[in-house]
């Protein structure tokens, strides 16, 4: 079952409002990358990069991969290595797409999931079977509300948990004031069963700033403090001197950066990406570390279109730990809308099929592989490049 060819392509779907966080001046959405692996037999593997140039670890080590750089890895790079090679060999092919080609996770996810997409079609399995086995069929979601006018984001708050979401994450870190301002309002306004996270995507200036915030907001009732300030020894300094839980992001990319997560006490929780990971894979192995760490999860994302979130679906179906809703999409496509505004990120997307959805979750595809089709009308209107 040998790797036939991989064609690259450059999408961008139509978003439902603005979204942004602290650090962030990519759009959403905008070139991410998908993949199309051919294998022997008609087999075809599908993989997702949500590729923004100014995203990245801490104090840039990792990151800031692009449309143009993912695309010209994966066309120049990747793809001469991976022809050839049994798809079904997934470790060996990770493996040597490391050993010749240093950094670019998402690039390399996109390809990881896209031999885990064929090898379940092969088999007549979904992927989550390969990752593990189905340990739930239902994802709770939660709804991101992004840097945004205090009322609109106070509004939107109340309109996702009409539409049945229990919980959100709000985006926070540019501002001290507005930041306390807008949980209060928010925590007011949904009452006291609705958990809520704080993100300041690394934003405060110092710990102390950030320990600061963080105990504030113990006040109303946040569920956790994610990524309060930036580098893995002032994210330590938070984590010990706060009862509130500390989730690591930017800080956790892969199973070293949670090892070193575990050995500083710099977190309780992580979210975990399989882009940032590098692909199901290695996203296994970081997920397997914070478990015997005694640590919490959630899969989180870039605002996936319908493939990279099957993945995410996959990957927190398959992992005991993942019982923290995660901010991924509601997946829907334009003919038949789920969700007026409870996670939906886009308009439209490239799959063929709304994704299930019932009280806040998402129900996990059981068919072959990630369980979705492309719709090549769809890609051919959204395609950029």
């Amino acid at each position: 079952m040998k790797i036939t060819g991989i064609d690259v392509f450059q999408i961008t779907l139509p978003m439902r409002r603005f979204h942004t966080w602290a650090g962030n001046y990519s759009q959403v959405g905008k070139g991410y990358v998908l993949v199309k692996m051919n294998v022997e037999g008609g087999y075809q593997g599908l993989g997702e990069a949500q590729v923004l140039r100014d995203w990245g670890s801490e104090f840039n080590k990792r990151g800031g991969e692009s449309t143009e750089t993912a695309t010209a890895i994966i066309r120049e790079h990747l793809t001469p290595l991976l022809v050839g090679e049994d798809v079904r060999q997934i470790e060996n092919n990770v493996l040597k797409m490391d050993k010749f080609v240093k950094g670019n996770h998402y690039a390399k996810a996109a390809l990881d999931v896209a031999m885990h997409d064929a090898v379940g079609k092969i088999y007549g399995i979904p992927c989550y079977q390969l990752l593990g086995g189905l340990v739930r069929s239902k994802i709770p979601v939660a709804h991101s509300i992004g840097l945004m006018e205090v009322k609109k984001a106070v509004r939107e708050a109340q309109e996702v948990v009409d539409e049945g979401l229990r919980a959100l994450k709000v985006k926070i870190g540019n501002d001290f004031h507005r930041d306390i301002d807008i949980i209060k309002q928010i925590r007011n306004a949904v009452g006291p069963d609705i958990s809520i996270r704080a993100d300041a995507n690394q934003g405060y200036r110092s710990w102390k700033e950030a320990l600061r915030v963080t105990k504030i907001l113990q006040e109303f009732n946040i569920i956790a403090m994610e990524q309060p300030c930036e580098g893995l020894e002032n994210m330590a300094r938070v984590c010990k001197n706060t009862e509130v839980p500390i989730m690591a992001d930017e800080s956790a990319w892969d199973h070293f950066d949670v090892l070193r997560l575990v050995q500083w006490e710099a977190a309780d929780w992580i979210s975990c990406y399989y882009t940032k990971a590098g692909g199901f894979l290695k996203a296994k192995k970081a997920l397997a570390i914070a478990e015997t760490a005694g640590m919490r999860a959630d899969v989180n994302g870039s605002a996936e279109f319908g493939v990279g979130n099957a993945a995410n679906l996959h990957l927190a179906a398959s992992t005991a730990i993942v019982d923290v809703p995660g901010t991924i999409p509601v997946t829907q496509i334009s003919e038949n809308p789920v969700t007026k505004v409870a996670g939906h990120k886009y308009t439209d997307d490239i799959v063929t099929e709304s994704f299930a959805y019932e009280d806040g979750h998402l129900i996990v595809p059981d068919k072959p592989g990630l369980g979705v089709e492309i719709d090549d009308k769809k890609i051919e209107k959204y395609r950029t490049g």
